[in-house]
């Protein structure tokens, strides 16, 4: 890239698919002075090791390998001619508008600007996440290690596995192994649900014959230099393993998908309020989090299961960055705080603006924490429903959207006027605003699901 500057109207964190996403969006959105900063020494972020198609189709309405997405955006971003900074690292982010970076090419050096986006994905949980006894011999990776591995390297890890979890990736991983000719023996899942997509069910375990233990986790490893096997066990509705289930699997490689970790050490560092749900900062409809100059986007959110969802979602938080600089990002009156009931898990954004000068459609997205059948969503404010649809079925592994059209959103500020007049504002402490400019009412925006069978 070009001489590195000391100020940049937007800077984004992280060169996967949200972060470019977000620079191609501030870039043509007319901000055009937008540096891209990531970590490693090439573009692209986890697609380019998923080799595998289904990337695209709502986006580009084709069905793409993630490299083959990822270099859509690449291609997008070099024809803007928007610098990017390749293998530096984004050491702090301070209060005075600047960040500090490191890199080879770069040295240390801190660089102010207008508005930041932090896009810095996520990571997957370790062994010693989930605490699984016994010894440490090789033969135990992640499965997002052995793709790349198997995708990138070209190591194939081990011929009998077994894979822990039913996330996406340890699906996807299933089908993969089989097609190298590793004999995948199983995979455990500790819900009685699977936690991936139904296609990948289908695509991955179902039609290449892969058994499916569900209420299965693994609960010793055995082996001193090589994973030789390891016990699993059946599981109570505590998820407490039942003694007497115990069974001896033979396999030298386990896999691990049990769950990933959205990257914010550095949104902790910098004082930005985070949701313990979601691990991911706090944001309203904008993707602003609690320091107003900040966005953020993608899986440093929340963990999404289709890159087309974290493409529209990154450019909605460009959009925003852009407005904020430009310094008509409206001044919202009440910020109304979003909660999940029933069988939701969580609710983003975690806030919503309310006042004469909020407009456009709000769309909240969400995840249920058991399947669902006959479910019924509600959206509600106070003891007003304002939104209501069912749906045959929904799952944990499947991201769901719900969207509010603008005409609905003018009931906000007559629920504020309300509660002002009754005397019932107050302000918990949510974004920690500034509070004699802006409150947040005690009514809550609440979306819940529950099955028409329990009526």
């Amino acid at each position: 890239m070009r001489e590195l500057k000391e100020h940049y109207d937007i800077i984004v964190v992280g060169g996967g698919p949200a972060g470019l996403a977000a620079a191609v969006q501030a870039y043509d959105q007319g901000v055009k002075d937008v540096l891209i900063v990531e970590r490693k020494d090439k573009l692209g972020g986890i697609l380019n090791q998923c080799i595998h198609t289904g990337f695209g189709v709502q986006i580009f309405g084709e069905d793409l390998s993630g490299p083959e997405y990822a270099d859509h955006y690449v291609q997008m971003a070099a024809e803007r001619k928007i610098p990017v900074l390749c293998g530096a690292t984004v050491l702090s982010i301070n209060q005075d508008q600047s960040i500090v970076i490191s890199g080879s090419g770069c040295g240390v050096k801190r660089i102010t600007c207008k508005a930041l986006v932090l896009s810095m994905g996520c990571r997957e949980r370790s062994r010693g996440a989930v605490n699984i006894p016994g010894s440490r011999p090789s033969g135990i990776f992640t499965a997002g290690l052995a793709q790349r591995y198997i995708n990138l390297e070209g190591y194939k890890m081990g011929k009998d596995v077994v894979i822990l979890g039913s996330g996406d990736i340890g699906l996807i991983m299933a089908r993969r192994l089989t097609l190298e000719g590793i004999h995948v023996r199983m995979v455990c899942e500790l819900e009685p649900f699977t936690n991936g997509l139904t296609r990948n069910l289908v695509q991955c375990l179902e039609d290449f014959d892969i058994p499916l233990r569900l209420s299965h986790t693994v609960t010793m490893i055995h082996g001193k230099e090589r994973l030789t096997g390891v016990t699993i066990s059946r599981v109570d509705e505590n998820k407490n393993p039942i003694p007497g289930t115990e069974e001896l699997v033979p396999c030298d490689t386990l896999l691990l998908s049990v769950g990933l970790i959205p990257e914010n050490e550095l949104t902790l560092r910098a004082g930005i309020k985070i949701d313990p749900v979601t691990g991911g900062p706090l944001v309203n409809e904008h993707m602003q989090t609690s320091l107003p100059w900040v966005f953020a986007c993608g899986n440093v959110v929340h963990v999404h299961d289709l890159v087309d969802y974290v493409t529209m979602e990154s450019c909605r938080a460009a959009t925003a960055a852009v407005t904020y600089i430009q310094g008509e990002l409206p001044r919202f009156r009440e910020e109304i705080p979003t909660e999940g009931a029933d069988a939701v898990r969580y609710v983003v954004p975690q806030v919503i603006t309310a006042g004469d000068d909020v407009e456009g459609d709000l769309t909240l997205y969400f995840r249920v924490k058991k399947p669902v059948t006959n479910a019924i969503i509600e959206v509600s404010c106070g003891d007003w429903v304002f939104y209501r649809s069912k749906k045959l079925k929904m799952i944990p592994g499947e991201m769901e959207q719900v969207l509010i059209k603008a005409e609905l959103r003018d009931t906000f500020d007559a629920i504020y006027q309300e509660n002002q007049t009754k005397g019932m504002l107050t302000v918990p402490d949510v974004f920690q605003l500034d509070k004699q400019r802006k409150g947040i009412v005690d009514t809550k925006l609440t979306v819940s699901v529950r099955s028409e069978d329990d009526r």
